[in-house]
Parts: structure tokens; C-alpha cells; sequence
């Protein structure tokens, strides 16, 4: 697929076929995200790919804040990629002192750009996505055993999908772009 046909065609995907995802697919789709720019090539980005539905469920039950819709898109899908992020890096120098007045600001800024590569990544291999953001993360930190020097940024559930919706209007190109 084109890298525009792409980016113009993917859609955050809520329901999924029952096709299995292979470790091999999540390798190739997290090796791919690996090449998502970062705050001085830190790569601080990291994931844990969840198909065990014993934990998957626990989460989808226990850890997006009574959110149904999360629940029930989780529960449906085949895996479940928990996005974690290292603490302190991005947007800092070696001290631990900010590089600018924008701080942990970077940390998010590179968990998106990574989530957004994930993501086409995934849909290029007829996988589709959803970057969720109501979570509990102390709670998902808990089950993960993860420590305060890492975060949750987000939940991207993933399956095979059947249907890719139509694309919500755009706002007009001059609501958007100045040039100077």
C-alpha cells in the first residue's frame, strides 16, 4: 500500500473478525513502529502485547474507568497492546533538567507519534486499530508490575477487520493552513 493511501485510508477500527494474529504479525508491526521519530532518537517507547484473554478481559473489566465502549472493544479484540513510555527522557537532558519549557510534553508527543506508526503499520497488514485514552493506569501498571519509572500512554486494541468506516469530514484546508 502507498504510505498516502495509507495515512488517507485508516480508520480507528472498533470491531474485529475472529482471525488470530500471529506473534510473528506483532513482531513485524511493533519493528515497524521502532521507526517513528523520537526526542533525540531516545526510542523510549515500549510494548506488551497481551493475547492471553484471562488478562485481556481483566483489564477491559477493571481498567478503563467503567467506559464500557473500551470494555467491549477490548473484549472484542485479539490483542491488546499496552503502550509504555520511559519516564524523564524525552524533552530532558542527561541531568534530568528540561531541554525546553515544554517538558514531559515530549514524552506524549513521542507516544503519539509511535501509537500513529503502530497503528498504519498494522492497518498496512489488514490489521485494524484504536489508540484508546480512558484508562486506569495504576491500575494497568499494577497487573504489568510496572514501576513509577515508566507510564502508560495507551491501549491500542488490534484485529483483523472486515469493514473500514468512511472517513469523518475534514475541516476545510483554510481552517487548518497559513502560509506565510
Amino acid at each position: 500500500m502507498e504510505t498516502k493511501d495509507c495515512i488517507l485510508s485508516r480508520r480507528s477500527i472498533r470491531t474485529y473478525s475472529d482471525k488470530e494474529i500471529s506473534n510473528e504479525t506483532i513482531e513485524e508491526i511493533v519493528r515497524t513502529a521502532q521507526f517513528a521519530p523520537s526526542w533525540k532518537n531516545s526510542q523510549t517507547v515500549s510494548y506488551v502485547a497481551i493475547k492471553d484473554e484471562k488478562l485481556k478481559s481483566e483489564i477491559a473489566q477493571n481498567c478503563v474507568c467503567g467506559f464500557e465502549w473500551n470494555t467491549n472493544i477490548i473484549n472484542r479484540s485479539k490483542v491488546l497492546m499496552v503502550q509504555i513510555t520511559a519516564n524523564g527522557i524525552s524533552g530532558y537532558n542527561p541531568d534530568g533538567t528540561p531541554t525546553t519549557a515544554k517538558g514531559s510534553h515530549w514524552q506524549s508527543f513521542d507516544a503519539g507519534l509511535n501509537a500513529q506508526t503502530l497503528c498504519l503499520a498494522a492497518f498496512n497488514l489488514g490489521i485494524g486499530s484504536v489508540i484508546l485514552g480512558i484508562i486506569d493506569e495504576p491500575e494497568i501498571k499494577k497487573l504489568l508490575n510496572l514501576g513509577d519509572e515508566y507510564s502508560i500512554s495507551t491501549l491500542i486494541p488490534l484485529g483483523y477487520y472486515e469493514d473500514v468506516p468512511q472517513a469523518p469530514t475534514r475541516k476545510p484546508l483554510s481552517e487548518v493552513l497559513t502560509i506565510m
